[in-house]
């Protein structure tokens, strides 16, 4: 009995000393991931703090309904309407060509892919995730150069440029969601008689729509940021043009990059001793729009995606 009693004290002592060290290894692991967390917000809130601070004070109506025709050297006027239009016609272009291509194309490495050429198109989606933005911007001025002739500039080739960027994202993004739906679903839809397509569009599509429509937005909030290829191939301009397949057309990015390099400017002649800072001001308000679009595109997608989505009752 004495000797049972001793193994019942050394088992509960061994498990009180296991659980402690549970517990601290818990508390420690927990305090890591928080800190890390705090350490990732610095650099956002930082950079959103900035942005805010010194874009804020010219982020008027005017500014945001004039483009920058006539204005030269450091004269307090213009705005970014032109460069707001051509970025969202520019995106909604590249949103039309690559997520009706990166859709299929997951529907495919997912329902049908199999063999040689599923494993080829992924390895080919892969290499296209890495490529450098500029090499998209010269692909689709070579492939607009061969068919237009050399010079070409246009927002159309701007958007194809983009779209070369988004197609491997939204790939990748919707063959993850579109996995992630119970093999139940299509099994059930086999089942009652529906066609494999049917299923795909009725059942695999509906389900995941909330998953393809974030990563949609992921791929779009890649590229509307993206300079070097616009800069490449839609150019830049002054005045609003609102038709992407004739001449330059500006965007915030590219907008952001030319006033930043104009750098400081002299004031007005009856001013003495003044540096002019208008030109920064410009780019930092450029880039808080920009950023607030972003933030507007993404909550559009999360009301379209909680519209959308299937209803689970309880």
């Amino acid at each position: 009995m004495a000797v049972v009693q001793d193994t019942k004290l050394a088992v509960e002592l061994s498990s009180a000393g296991t659980s402690a060290g549970r517990r601290w290894a818990d508390r420690a692991m927990t305090g890591l991931v928080v800190l890390a967390f705090l350490i990732a917000l610095i650099p956002l809130v930082s950079v959103s703090w900035t942005v805010i601070v010194r874009g804020i004070g010219r982020l008027t109506p005017y500014f945001l309904s004039v483009s920058m025709r006539g204005v030269y050297g450091g004269m307090d006027a213009g705005g970014i309407y032109h460069a707001i239009m051509g970025t969202l016609i520019i995106t909604l272009l590249a949103t039309l060509i690559s997520v009706p291509i990166g859709l299929m194309t997951a529907i495919y490495l997912v329902e049908y892919g199999k063999g040689p050429l599923a494993r080829w198109v992924t390895f080919f989606v892969d290499v296209m995730t890495g490529i450098p933005s500029i090499v998209a911007g010269l692909f689709a001025y070579a492939l607009f150069a061969l068919i237009l002739g050399p010079g070409i500039r246009s927002g159309f080739v701007g958007a194809v440029a983009l779209s070369v960027l988004m197609i491997p994202v939204v790939v990748r993004s919707c063959e993850e969601m579109l996995r992630l739906v119970p093999n139940e679903l299509r099994e059930a839809s086999y089942a009652l008689g529906v066609p494999k397509w049917l299923t795909v569009v009725r059942i695999v599509l509906r389900t995941a729509i909330a998953g393809i429509t974030t990563g949609v937005m992921l791929s779009i909030a890649r590229v509307i940021g993206e300079t070097a290829p616009l800069l490449l191939v839609a150019g830049q301009t002054d005045s609003i043009n609102l038709n992407p397949f004739s001449g330059r057309m500006m965007t915030l990015p590219v907008y952001i990059y030319s006033q930043y390099r104009q750098g400081l400017v002299p004031c007005a002649a009856d001013a003495t001793d003044c540096i002019a800072t208008i030109n920064y001001d410009r780019a930092w308000a450029a880039a808080l729009t920009l950023i607030i679009i972003v933030m507007g595109l993404n909550l559009i997608a999360r009301l379209i995606s909680r519209l959308f989505s299937p209803k689970t009752g309880k």
